[in-house]
């Protein structure tokens, strides 16, 4: 058995995680930028089963940063994954983040049209216009997305679709694939996940962050 390392301060247990990651990682396919939303998922769920599964819409990542630096906002599921945000990072502080999730309209919506809460936070969601939709819970709150977006009611920037679980996850994200009218990020089989869905929406803010301190800086 291993000893732990003791006395590891946070950016220190990051990049050695991050050392870790890469050195299992191995050589793989993904772009430059792509590969740092890979890293993140799989530092936030220590599952390299996302090395293999995760999908990218070719604009994705593009589509992403423009978002964060135009200051629109991010949509999330649930209130646990718009918590879990680095609204700290967010480009000059310009992007909100926002979950209809369990609030009273959404609740009194989802009486009104007979299905679930999550779906009634989708329809809510296309009232407030995001750049930004992330969706690691609820297949029914991607599978409603997708019914609006391809109906041409709501086309956000960038749709996050990586719910999990046993009914409809693993269907929902291969449509989200096939039939997405917009750029997006998923994972393919049943595992996502609220951390995944965090994890994925971070890396891209991170990145939006890089790229305005890059356009920022003049001898760049």
């Amino acid at each position: 058995m291993s000893q732990p390392v003791r006395g590891l301060k946070g950016p220190e247990i990051e990049r050695l995680s991050m050392e870790i990651i890469e050195g299992e990682l191995g050589p793989n396919e993904y772009g430059k930028r792509e590969l740092q939303v890979v890293k993140r998922i799989i530092h936030a769920t220590a599952d390299f089963d996302f090395a293999k599964t995760i999908r990218f819409h070719e604009n994705a990542i593009d589509a992403g940063i423009k978002a964060i630096m135009d200051g629109c906002p991010i949509v999330t599921d649930t209130q646990m994954a718009a918590s879990g945000i680095s609204k700290g990072l967010l480009t000059d502080g310009k992007s909100r983040v926002l979950s209809p999730m369990g609030t009273d309209k959404c609740k009194s919506l989802a009486q009104k049209l007979g299905g679930t809460m999550a779906e009634a936070a989708m329809e809510i969601a296309a009232e407030m216009r995001p750049g930004i939709v992330v969706i690691g819970n609820a297949p029914t709150a991607l599978l409603r997305l997708i019914d609006m977006m391809r109906a041409k009611r709501f086309l956000p920037r960038l749709v996050i679709g990586v719910p999990v679980g046993f009914v409809n996850a693993e269907e929902s994200k291969e449509e989200l694939v096939e039939h997405s009218p917009v750029p997006f990020i998923t994972c393919l089989g049943r595992k996502g996940g609220t951390p995944v869905a965090v994890a994925a929406v971070n890396a891209i803010i991170r990145l939006a962050a890089d790229a305005n301190e890059t356009a920022s800086d003049p001898g760049s």
